[in-house]
């Protein structure tokens, strides 16, 4: 019986050190092997670093005025694990958030996840509502909401940020570096329950630079306003207009209707609203492209404009027949008629016999067609050149057919004629927040003396009993042309679809503002003289009452 139990003293004795010797060697494993797996999983059991998101830059014009700003708003998300009733819950949130129940059902149901969005974004007034319901699972985090508070003014000039606040289109997408800030983040303490109990460190967030316009909100919201009367007086598909300020190439205003709230920017987007023609579409300029081929003409002193031609109807040029708007008698017209009564018999003339293929090319690229102003804008046309010139093209291009522009190249070139013949880049940004703006480029496309005979030619275009008579403003001079393009097709020109243009200068003595409109296929009538220069002369009118700019001339 004692030597039994001795036996069983022995095995237990064993089985102890056995056990013994096993812990020791977990202890050494823990203490060697383990050693940093495990401490840095305690850390991260008592520590936590919470990102810090940083402000999206404000975007203002000239005078001040938010365009685009960051609003405080509150992102509800669930872990669907602590969820006890997901259909009571849903129905509660999306009653207080005023959303749809279905797609939050949905977030409190998913599987194999502590996390799902309720709502990102949420308006914060009722977010703090469901916060106090205390429904199981409900977390809340805060972010930034972009907002547009001006709504369609200049929406398709400022563009998008989507809801991660990345510029998305227009100018939150080409100044997106500059807008966005900097996240910081800072590491918290936390107990074994998770609890947050101490701020170790904090890295504050930097917020974007803010950036300000030469877009005038104003000047912005006339011309949008006087864009839309008129798309709905002429059942024209749309409008453009750009106000340019010719001494500095700052853009005033540039709109298109029909516009959109930028606030509603992804609906307005699946409708196709959210291009900005002015800079990205392209189309055939028509008669307001006749002064490169009067300019280079008289710039080469090839003509004046006193210098005459006897001009028939019509004139065949190889296989095409070029004639005048209007028909006429075979009649002897000086250059400056020829440019105020728009006669693309003379334009084509002064083409053949002065200037010639290689002339005419070589002045449409020294006014810059066919290549980018360098607007600061995403998306930005070239326009487009003639690909080759056949026996025809002489009589097509100088009379603005068989050749595209943008809005925002023609309206540069008026701009140099407005300034002397001095070309500036135009430009929406005037400088951003702690950033120095350079100057914008400059070229000189007209000899000071040559562009003021250019420029008086086009006041008789207006003042002269010429084609654009109804863009005479009272007290004011006027300078300016208009245009009558024929839209092309697949299969050549398409009938009964057009595009007006009047682009005019004002006061014309010394040019304060350009302004540009293009009405795109106008029901009812089509010349630009008719559809584009009533526009013109309101736009005008209240940008030179808002500018505080004295009349130059006596009412009549």
């Amino acid at each position: 019986m004692k030597r039994v139990v001795n036996s069983r003293i022995r095995l237990l004795l064993l089985m102890t050190l056995v056990v013994f010797g096993g812990l020791l060697a977990r202890e050494a494993w823990i203490a060697t092997v383990r050693a940093a797996p495990l401490a840095a999983m305690a850390t991260a059991q008592t520590k936590a670093t919470v990102a810090l998101p940083a402000g999206r830059g404000t975007i203002f014009d000239a005078v001040g005025t938010p365009l685009a700003l960051g609003e405080q708003a509150t992102t509800v998300y669930v872990d669907p694990s602590a969820v006890t009733s997901p259909k009571k819950e849903a129905m509660t949130a999306a009653r207080i958030l005023g959303i749809k129940r279905k797609p939050v059902l949905k977030a409190l149901t998913t599987q194999g996840t502590h996390f799902a969005y309720v709502e990102r974004k949420a308006p914060p007034d009722k977010a703090s509502l469901l916060a106090k319901r205390n429904l199981p699972g409900f977390h809340f985090y805060g972010e930034e909401r972009r907002t547009y508070p001006q709504a369609s003014v200049a929406a398709q000039v400022l563009g998008y940020a989507g809801v991660d606040n990345n510029g998305l289109a227009g100018l939150e997408l080409e100044l997106n570096s500059q807008l966005t800030g900097t996240p910081g983040k800072e590491t918290i303490l936390r107990d074994p329950f998770g609890n947050a109990i101490d701020v170790q460190s904090v890295q504050p967030a930097k917020p974007g630079k803010d950036v300000f316009l030469t877009i005038d909100h104003r000047i912005q919201a006339n011309a949008e306003q006087v864009l839309r009367a008129t798309v709905s007086k002429w059942h024209a598909k749309d409008a453009t207009a750009i106000v340019l300020d010719p001494r500095t190439g700052g853009v005033l205003a540039m709109a298109t209707a029909p516009d959109y709230d930028a606030n509603a920017y992804p609906q307005a987007f699946a409708k196709g609203l959210t291009g900005n023609r002015a800079v990205s579409d392209v189309y055939e300029p028509g008669s307001v492209f006749k002064v490169v081929t009067i300019g280079g003409a008289l710039a080469e002193h090839l003509v004046t404009p006193q210098t005459s031609f006897l001009l028939p109807y019509s004139i065949h040029v190889a296989d095409r027949v070029v004639h005048d708007a209007e028909i006429r008698p075979t009649e002897r017209m000086t250059v400056a008629q020829i440019l105020q009564r728009s006669s693309n018999v003379g334009a084509v003339t002064i083409a053949r016999t002065k200037l010639g293929e290689s002339g005419l090319k070589e002045w449409i690229r020294r006014f810059g067609f066919g290549r980018q102003t360098g607007i600061d804008f995403p998306g930005e046309s070239a326009g487009l050149l003639p690909s080759y010139w056949s026996g025809s093209t002489i009589g097509n291009v100088p009379i603005g057919q068989g050749i595209s522009v943008t809005a925002i190249q023609l309206a540069s070139v008026y701009g140099a004629i407005a300034n002397k013949g001095l070309w500036i880049q135009p430009h929406l940004v005037d400088h951003i927040q702690g950033v120095r703006t350079p100057a914008p480029k400059a070229r000189r496309i007209l000899p000071r003396a040559i562009d003021r005979e250019l420029l008086s030619m086009l006041k008789g275009v207006v003042s002269d009993a010429g084609t654009g008579a109804a863009a005479e403003i009272p007290g004011y001079s006027v300078a300016g042309k208009t245009g009558t393009a024929q839209k092309p097709g697949a299969h050549g020109y398409m009938p009964g679809q057009y595009v007006a243009t009047f682009i005019g200068m004002v006061p014309a003595k010394s040019p304060r503002v350009v302004v540009l409109v293009t009405v795109d296929e106008p029901r009812g009538a089509y010349y630009g003289g008719v559809v584009a220069a009533p526009a013109f002369a309101q736009i005008a009118t209240f940008d030179l009452q808002y500018l505080e700019v004295p009349p130059d001339q006596p009412v009549k």
